[in-house]
Formats: structure tokens, C-alpha cells, sequence
């Protein structure tokens, strides 16, 4: 007869452990995905070509990963491409993820969450541009 009573408590403390460790996960692939995105973007000689180095990147990254997105960004910031040979140039990547969640299905517990994270690259101050 207890155990009836203590069954949907422990439903929910199961639930609300799943969603944590999935959004910790998520968490950790979007921080990986945004370095990736940077440093790919770093390597790119234009600034067009940043952005479809850190796009594809990050993509990569979240897909090898299993880190559904019902959307991704990738915001650039490629003022570091244009700095003066002999100095060092940074190139900035913001990733966000609207991690998708509603298949956990626990009441209150958000069917999506958004993680955003960002990252920094050097650019090779001496590489030709």
C-alpha cells in the first residue's frame, strides 16, 4: 500500500534527474560546439568563409554528439580576420540550442531549453590574408 503513495514521487524525482543530466549534456556539447565553430572560423582567410567554416562546424559538432536542436545559431564575430599582419586577431563564435525536451513528458519540466555558450580563437598573426 506505501509504495503506491511513494510511486509517483519517485516518477518525478526520475524524471527530474533525466532532464538535468540531458541538459547537462546538452550543456557540454553546445560549450564544444561553439570552441569547434571558433577555432574552424579562425582558419578561414574570408570572413564568408568563417562563417560557413563555423556553421559547418558547430552542426558537426551537435550531430556527432545527438544533441537534438529544434534550433541552432551561430552568431560570428570576425573583426579579427581584419586586423593588420603582425598582429594577433581574435574570432569570436556564439552558439545557442533550443535543446528539445518534451519527450521526457514529466509535468513541469519545460519542453525546450535554451543553452548558449561562447568561444574565442587566435587568428595566426603572420598567415597571409
Amino acid at each position: 500500500m506505501s509504495f503506491v503513495i511513494i510511486a509517483p514521487a519517485i516518477v518525478l524525482v526520475i524524471g527530474f534527474l533525466i532532464f538535468a543530466g540531458r541538459v547537462s549534456v546538452a550543456g557540454n556539447v553546445v560549450e564544444s560546439s561553439a570552441a569547434a565553430a571558433a577555432r574552424d572560423a579562425s582558419l578561414a582567410r574570408t570572413e564568408a568563409g568563417a562563417r560557413a567554416n563555423a556553421s559547418e562546424a558547430a552542426l558537426r559538432v551537435m550531430t556527432q554528439q545527438g544533441v537534438n536542436c529544434s534550433s541552432l545559431n551561430v552568431d560570428i564575430d570576425t573583426s579579427g580576420l581584419r586586423v593588420p599582419l603582425g598582429e594577433v586577431g581574435t574570432v569570436k563564435a556564439t552558439v545557442t540550442c533550443q535543446a528539445n525536451l518534451s519527450d521526457i513528458g514529466i509535468p513541469g519540466i519545460p519542453g525546450t531549453k535554451t543553452l548558449t555558450s561562447t568561444a574565442s580563437s587566435p587568428v595566426d598573426a603572420f598567415r597571409q590574408r
